[in-house]
């Protein structure tokens, strides 16, 4: 159950910032986000190495892209496609208005069930496929956005009752302040340790926490955080940020997105 938090502020100078925690198992391969895919050079994002698609990733033209599993619908299935191509098919598009459209014309009989998020500067869409029926694409409120395996903000999910209050009282990741400057407030540190959190509500499951691991090998495996600028230029790219837990932990550190 992979877990993504949006903030949509269209008056920002930072408009759009995304937490997502990605759960998987494991043992199943992958590479940390880059530019991995030679017919795609302008997409940036985190390489699924068994299907080659991806969970997260961004473009040049500042459009960002993340698909989660819905309930009941973990791994892949024999005869229907990888759902890590919806998110190379939506950063294909220059805007997240078009990108919306044209996954909502996809086959539905193709793919397990899936939530996607896609995002610009400007707009922002859940892409919604419950296993049944069409695929929809709903326009994502302005303000703070919380989804795992179900609807937005389903709050009678353990994890997401928790987490969402406190992502709302954080104070919002700022890329334009100091970042580490000692007495200045760190620009990331109220997410990043929101993302990292291991606590689980008393008496629900370790995977109702934002961060977990479960005897089965299943766990949260990697963080990220994106912000898109109100203006982007080569000066003034999305940030990226990325941190692996397992199998191999690694620090947070800046994706290069140049």
């Amino acid at each position: 159950m992979c877990t993504l938090v949006i903030l949509r502020r269209p008056e920002h100078a930072w408009p759009v910032i995304i937490g997502a925690n990605r759960d998987e198992m494991i043992d199943r391969p992958a590479k940390a986000p880059a530019r991995h895919w030679p017919d795609r050079p302008e997409v940036v994002g985190g390489l699924d190495l068994l299907a080659g698609g991806s969970w997260l990733g961004v473009n040049d033209w500042g459009v960002v892209a993340a698909v989660l599993n819905r309930t009941g619908s973990l791994g892949p299935a024999a005869g229907l496609r990888s759902r890590g191509e919806l998110v190379l098919e939506a950063l294909d598009h220059a805007d997240a208005v078009d990108a919306a459209a044209a996954l909502s014309y996809l086959d539905p009989a193709s793919y397990r069930s899936f939530n996607l998020i896609v995002a610009d500067n400007r707009d922002g869409f859940w892409v919604r496929h419950t296993g049944t029926g069409r695929i929809e694409a709903r326009p994502l409120a302005e303000g703070l956005s919380i989804i795992a395996a179900g609807d937005v903000d389903e709050l009678t999910t353990p994890r997401l009752a928790l987490a969402r209050p406190r992502f709302r009282a954080a104070p919002p990741p700022g890329p334009d302040r100091p970042d580490g400057d000692p007495g200045v407030d760190n620009a990331w540190t109220s997410w990043q340790d929101l993302l990292a959190d291991d606590t689980a509500p008393p008496g629900a499951p370790p995977e109702a926490a934002m961060r977990f691991r479960t005897p089965g090998g299943f766990a949260t495996v990697s963080s990220a955080l994106i912000a898109l600028p109100a203006e982007p230029s080569p000066e003034r790219p999305p940030v990226f940020r990325y941190a692996a837990w397992l199998p191999e932990p690694s620090p947070w550190r800046n994706v290069d997105v140049s």
